[in-house]
């Protein structure tokens, strides 16, 4: 039986397959700390209460026909109002397309700029980039980040390829990494694409930038979330955003996005997404424009939900850094954003207790899951060598006292290694 070349090649999400494992030990009775998926555990990080009580009035109200094929007008005034008061962006509600969360908004934005053949770049580790440019049949040009930068792409690194790109796919904050772009950095990318666009033929299609920002609420500390536009309003004619309600208010099931860009590229979107029908729920976009309109309640909720992150973010860092002094081969990235922490485990060419090596990355992997029931993604998985030994630890499912339990399994598993 034969099935189309697309589907044939598409590959699965390597992070869905792992949690699949662990979800498998679970069920024979494992007690597993499963840090694997960008989710939340909804008894730990429950929506906001006005939001879950919004959503059940509309329903209430019968608010269960189609919505508006953009958005419901109510919504992107509210999403407009947000972006200006919090963000510094100012978007027209007629530049605002509502979809049912980020991976609509990213695979019409795919689909509105890029054609077969196109050439796409992206930094790795990075989320779904590969699979979108292979969706559409583009060129992927791949750029591996470094932990000297915190795994973020630099200008420099860019620049040899730009000449014949299309599109350039950031975010920041970045998953998997949890860090943020320098204000530096990103001015620096900017530049180059301005530049880039000024030497084009009118002719020619601009190079395009998707800017994802769908963790742009949660920034730790002193970190500041920086965005193209606002750096450089030259930039407002060539990028398109990616945003929504999915991390900052741990709504990931509730299903509202948002991008914002262009007039006439968010027109595009919005025809592709009435063909595909991605729209958010009606009573779900109603209650986010409500909930939205409030901005000193979404404040607090953020305050309270970035403390919280925080907490466990802090906690693991904490652990892996005194795991390192104490001489294992652990390591972890201050985090600064987002709800992931970026933590290494050097342990290629170590042998078990057993006599077994650790040979690969699959290797540590399993150990970590059999030894110290601890299930974490390589960033392999996020388009990575496959002999990194970088890991993206996610906190949005734990509980605060998990912390402790998963340093002590680690000490435990890594002290059986030599």
């Amino acid at each position: 039986m034969k099935v189309s070349k697309l589907a044939e090649n598409i590959i699965g999400s390597e992070i869905i397959k792992l949690a699949g494992e662990v979800n498998e030990k679970i069920k024979q009775g494992e007690k597993i700390y499963n840090l694997t998926i960008g989710d939340f555990n909804p008894h730990e990080f429950p929506i906001p209460v006005e939001l879950k009580e919004a959503i059940i009035e509309a329903y209430n109200a019968n608010q269960t026909n189609y919505p508006a094929a953009d958005g419901m007008l109510e919504l992107r005034v509210a999403v407009s109002n947000l972006l200006k008061q919090r963000g510094n962006l100012d978007y027209r509600a007629d530049e605002i397309l509502i979809a049912g969360g980020a991976r609509p908004i990213i695979y019409s934005i795919f689909r509105a700029l890029v054609d077969a053949d196109d050439t796409v770049i992206f930094a790795v580790p990075s989320w779904n980039n590969n699979h979108y440019t292979y969706l559409n049949g583009a060129k992927p040009v791949i750029i591996e980040a470094t932990p000297g930068q915190n795994f973020m792409p630099l200008a420099k690194d860019i620049k040899p390829h730009i000449s014949k790109a299309t599109l350039l796919a950031l975010c920041s904050p970045q998953n998997p990494t949890g860090t943020v772009f320098t204000k530096e950095g990103l001015e620096e990318i900017c530049d180059m694409i301005i530049e880039e666009n000024k030497r084009r033929d009118p002719s020619q299609k601009p190079v395009y930038l998707m800017y994802d920002q769908i963790y742009w609420a949660l920034t730790f500390g002193d970190i500041k979330h920086y965005d193209p536009v606002t750096l450089r309003p030259e930039m407002k004619n060539y990028t398109v955003f990616v945003d929504g309600i999915s991390k900052s208010l741990a709504a990931t099931g509730v299903r509202v996005g948002w991008s914002m860009g262009p007039k006439f590229i968010i027109d595009k979107m919005k025809a592709i997404l009435t063909h595909v029908g991605a729209w958010a729920p009606k009573a779900e976009q109603l209650a986010s424009a409500k909930y939205l309109s409030d901005l000193k309640t979404y404040d607090a909720f953020i305050v309270e939900q970035k403390e919280r992150i925080d907490k466990r973010l802090q906690g693991f860092y904490k652990g892996f850094q005194e795991l390192k002094t104490a001489g294992y081969k652990v390591n972890a990235i201050t985090p600064q954003a987002a709800i992931y922490l970026t933590v290494q485990f050097s342990l290629h060419g170590q042998k078990t207790a057993d006599g077994k090596t650790l040979a690969t990355t699959s290797d540590i992997t399993k150990y970590l899951l059999d030894e110290a029931k601890l299930a974490i993604v390589p960033f392999s998985a996020f388009g990575a060598s496959a002999d990194s030994s970088w890991y993206r630890l996610s906190v949005g499912t734990c509980k605060i006292e998990d912390v402790s339990g998963v340093i002590s399994n680690l000490k435990s598993a890594l002290s059986k290694l030599s």
